[in-house]
């Protein structure tokens, strides 16, 4: 099941939005094939194992199948998995999770046994589920996996004052390290979206693309918050705008404002308001229409605390520096006093080392059904 596992994890961004998913055939102790779930290629794992175990000469009949999602039992892009492996004659199928989505959650299993295969379910759990998470709050909610990250100093700011910082700083500034940037990076790449709002598009000026250099199935999506249309049509964001770029306003924006940005390659929406701002639980909504199920917050003191307050974040990850920069410094979240009250909150909280920096993270809420 590791081996399903690393193969699974192997996928990220190339699945989306279907979730990631690998396989390994083993007989008489040996592995004879193996394979993971590809958007484009089509072929859920099972059937990539079950090619690779033909390809090479092998007979899957008395095998193993060791899964990290449930065989699916209808008929979608392809047919039932779980109809391939009995059609195949595997012995016992392993079974990591079940699907989360309620419709069909168990029936490939229940398939599976009434055609005579025994099944395990639930080894190595947790990771698969993990892998997953961004499905799971898709096909549960409707609505993207959210994941606010977050650089930080010692004591908790996003910055130090606007007054204080000096023409010559880099834009944006940065806290922590070459180490936790280029995790960043991986989570970018993990994410199908990634969101900021318009102020920090005046600060940074930041380009926001995925730089990890590994291959995605489609661009990362650019999403800024952006209420009056105030973006700059010089911004890194405007000129590099492939297809890439949704901004999303209010109704009232300026409508010449709005046609300049399309002719430049980006698409623009209206949004509802709420309380003079957009509403982030339509902002989520609209996402989830382009069928984004990952959206990665990299936002400022405000959308951070808005997000916060309206219980729309899913996963929190904050990079910590060792530098601290006073107590009139830009706050992690409006509203809240201390990002460390934050962690108090969080489940399945993990730390780690980047370089200098400290990484703390963990679900405030978990998109997967109690078992």
């Amino acid at each position: 099941m590791q081996r399903a596992l690393e193969l699974a994890s192997a996928t990220t961004a190339l699945v989306s939005p279907n979730p990631q998913v690998g396989c390994v055939l083993v007989k008489d102790g040996k592995v004879i094939g193996e394979g993971a779930h590809l958007y484009d290629n089509r072929d859920h794992a099972e059937i990539v194992a079950l090619k690779d175990a033909a390809r090479h000469g092998f007979d899957p009949a008395g095998a193993m199948a060791y899964v990290t999602l449930e065989p699916c039992s209808h008929h979608g892009r392809t047919g039932p998995c779980a109809d391939a492996l009995i059609a195949a004659r595997v012995a016992r199928v392993v079974v990591a999770t079940v699907d989360p989505n309620p419709q069909v959650s168990g029936q490939g299993i229940a398939r599976l046994r009434s055609a005579g295969v025994d099944v395990t379910v639930g080894v190595l759990e947790q990771q698969a589920r993990d892998l997953n998470d961004a499905f799971c709050s898709f096909i549960l909610r409707g609505t993207p996996l959210v994941t606010l990250k977050a650089a930080l100093s010692a004591d908790g700011c996003l910055a130090p004052p606007t007054s204080s910082r000096a023409a010559s700083q880099p834009q944006p500034y940065w806290i922590t390290g070459r180490e936790a940037r280029t995790e960043v990076q991986r989570l970018r790449h993990a994410s199908d979206a990634v969101l900021t709002g318009i102020d920090t598009v005046l600060a940074d000026d930041p380009l926001l693309t995925d730089r990890s250099g590994l291959p995605r199935r489609q661009p990362l999506m650019r999403v800024i918050l952006d209420t009056h249309l105030r973006i700059p049509a010089g911004s890194q964001l405007v000129r590099t705008a492939n297809r890439d770029l949704l901004v999303l306003c209010g109704p009232t924006a300026d409508a010449a404002v709005r046609e300049a940005l399309r002719a430049k390659g980006a698409e623009v929406r209206n949004i509802p308001e709420r309380d003079g701002r957009l509403n982030l639980s339509a902002v989520l909504e609209a996402l989830a229409e382009r069928k984004v199920l990952s959206v990665l917050l990299e936002c400022g003191s405000k959308l951070n605390g808005a997000f916060l307050r309206e219980n729309l974040v899913d996963k929190v990850i904050l990079f910590y520096a060792k530098t601290a920069l006073g107590a009139h410094a830009l706050p992690f979240a409006e509203g809240i006093a201390s990002p460390h009250d934050l962690e108090q909150k969080l489940r399945r909280m993990t730390q780690r080392e980047f370089g200098p920096d400290i990484c703390v993270s963990g679900m405030l809420r978990d998109p997967w059904p109690e078992t």
